[in-house]
C-alpha cells in the first residue's frame, strides 16, 4: 500500500486530507484508511449510519482499503494491545506513508490516535515485536501529520486546487455529523463546519499561490529530490 492514513473516528481523515486522498488515487496509488473507534459515542448518528457514511465517502475519494479497529471511542489511551492492534495493521498493508491527525487539536481522541500511531509505527520495524495480525517487521518510509480542527502554520501543503469539490462531496457524506436536522444535537459540526474547513484550505492555497492547499506537519526535514526549481 502507498499511503495508510489513520483516524480516531470516519471523517478525521476527510477534514485533513480527503484533497490529497483524491488526489494521489487518481494517480493509481493504493490508499487506506483506518479508524481507530466506531464513533459510538458520537452526538449524531449511530455507529450502523457512520460506517455507511465512511463506506460512501471511500468510494467518493478512490480509497482501496477502509477498515475500523473498535477501540472504544473516548477510550484510546496508551496501552500495549492497542499499540500490538495499530502496529499488527502496519504490517499487514505495508504502507510506504503514514498519515495521522496532529497532536495539538481541541478533541483528546485526536491527540490520543497520534501517540498510539507513533508507538506503532516504532514497534512495527522491530523484528521480535509480536502481533496477531503478522510479525515481519515494516519499517515506515514517513510519517506525516494532518489537521483537524486546528489551524497550525504547516511543514509542507499539497495543491488540492482541482480536488477541492471532491473533497467538499466527501465530507458532504457525513450528512450526520454536518448537516443540522430537526433531530440533531447542537455540535461545532453542524454549524458551517464544512464551510471553516474550506475556508482553511483556500487560506493555505493563498500562502502558496493555488486556490487551494491541505497543509500537513512534519517531525523530521523533508528532502527535496527533484523540485528545487519547481519543475
Amino acid at each position: 500500500m502507498h499511503i495508510l492514513a489513520f483516524g480516531a473516528h470516519a471523517d478525521d481523515v476527510e477534514i485533513g486530507m480527503a484533497g490529497t486522498i483524491a488526489k494521489f488515487a487518481l494517480e493509481g496509488k493504493k490508499i487506506g484508511i483506518c479508524e481507530l473507534t466506531d464513533a459510538e459515542l458520537s452526538s449524531n448518528g449511530n455507529v450502523r449510519l457512520r460506517k455507511e457514511e465512511a463506506a460512501k465517502s471511500a468510494e467518493i475519494l478512490g480509497v482501496k482499503v477502509r477498515m475500523s479497529l473498535g477501540l472504544p471511542d473516548r477510550g484510546l489511551f496508551l496501552q500495549e494491545e492497542y499499540i500490538r492492534k495499530v502496529a499488527g495493521v502496519i504490517r499487514t498493508y505495508k504502507p510506504q506513508v503514514i498519515f495521522a491527525p496532529y497532536h495539538e487539536d481541541r478533541h483528546p481522541d485526536h491527540g490520543n490516535c497520534t501517540k498510539l500511531v507513533e508507538e506503532a509505527v516504532f514497534s512495527a520495524g522491530i523484528k521480535k515485536f509480536r502481533t496477531k495480525e503478522a510479525n515481519e517487521p515494516r519499517k515506515v518510509e514517513k510519517l506525516y501529520f494532518y489537521m483537524i480542527n486546528g489551524f497550525h502554520k504547516p511543514d509542507f501543503m499539497i495543491n488540492i486546487s482541482e480536488f477541492i469539490d471532491r473533497k467538499i462531496a466527501a465530507l458532504k457524506a457525513y450528512k450526520s455529523q454536518f448537516v443540522q436536522t430537526d433531530d440533531s444535537v447542537a455540535t461545532p459540526l453542524v454549524n458551517g463546519y464544512i464551510e471553516s474547513v474550506v475556508a482553511r484550505e483556500r487560506m493555505f492555497g493563498k500562502l502558496v499561490n493555488v486556490d487551494y492547499a491541505e497543509g500537513f506537519k512534519t517531525k523530521v526535514p523533508i528532502v527535496l529530490q527533484h523540485d528545487l526549481l519547481g519543475e
